[in-house]
């Protein structure tokens, strides 16, 4: 029988969740950088967001929060803007509840600003609130709806 001469099994790879969740200081927009909130998420680390400037941009989330900061809809970002494409940005931070917040209080971001709250297409002045709705017959008696947007 052989012995065991390795170091532990795959919870030893997964690591210790130790992670000591602070407060962390407060980090304002620069030249070159905007505050947006996150219309969408579309997937291979991109999203559609609103950048407070009035620009619906196309974000790139950046390796170094790739897999570690999960972005959601509703959440408020700051991007940093290209200078070589104005409709394309990337991420640069998420911003937690409690600074969005404080953030809103100092009057950085606009006061009709909703945070915490996911949205599905909340900017876009084009939707007419006309969804479509395609019927698929299951092979049993039942029937399932399936809203395509």
């Amino acid at each position: 029988m052989p012995k065991n001469k390795g170091k532990g099994g795959k919870n030893r790879k997964r690591g210790k969740n130790e992670a000591v969740v602070g407060k962390r200081e407060l980090i304002f927009k620069e030249e070159g950088q905007e505050y947006a909130q996150v219309l969408r998420m579309l997937g291979n680390g991109r999203c559609d967001a609103m950048c407070f400037d009035g620009t619906k941009r196309l974000c790139h989330i950046r390796g170094k929060m790739h897999r570690k900061v999960w972005i959601d809809a509703g959440d408020i970002i700051l991007v940093g803007l290209r200078d070589y494409q104005d409709h394309k940005a990337d991420i640069i931070l998420k911003y937690r509840t409690y600074e969005a917040r404080l953030l809103k209080a100092y009057g950085e971001l606009p006061a009709n600003t909703r945070i915490n709250v996911g949205i599905a297409g909340g900017f876009d002045e084009e939707d007419d609130g006309d969804d479509d709705y395609f019927e698929f017959m299951n092979a049993g008696t039942s029937s399932a709806h399936i809203n395509f947007i």
